[in-house]
């Protein structure tokens, strides 16, 4: 039998309540960090605030640029906030390599979630690339 709670967050986030969230790149990015945010609940305690905390932070500040920068006005704004995000998903990257060398992750599940986190910077550069022509043509 579900919670009363656990069901109003689930209704809750299947509506739309701002434009970023219609962004595949963004849903994938909180997709994958809601995968990795579960996943770190089973490293143990003396990981808490070494890789645990840094992969949780990287993970969450890729869907936090591109949702932060998405809503700035400004062309040059919102590439600046994309670069991070890129960046932040190429951390990602490196600490789901750093799992697997320690032996928390195996090597197919960290394989797989860095190819996921390809696809979000794929989807972040086609995005940079969107905004550059945008922007070019309004200065035309």
């Amino acid at each position: 039998m579900r919670d009363i709670g656990e069901s109003r967050d689930q209704e809750y986030q299947k509506k739309t309540v701002a434009g970023f969230e219609n962004l595949w790149v963004w849903q994938k990015a909180h997709r994958m960090m809601q995968i990795i945010h579960r996943f770190c609940q089973t490293l143990p305690r003396e990981e808490q605030y070494r890789l645990r905390d840094q992969i949780e932070r990287s993970s969450s500040s890729v869907c936090d640029n591109i949702a932060d920068r998405y809503t700035t006005y400004y062309y040059l704004d919102k590439i600046k906030g994309f670069n991070i995000a890129r960046k932040e998903a190429g951390e990602t990257q490196n600490h789901l390599r750093k799992l697997c060398g320690k032996n928390y992750l195996d090597t197919h599940r960290s394989q797989k979630m860095v190819e996921e986190y390809e696809e979000v910077i794929r989807g972040i550069n086609g995005f940079i690339r969107y905004i550059r022509k945008k922007k070019d043509n309004s200065l035309s």
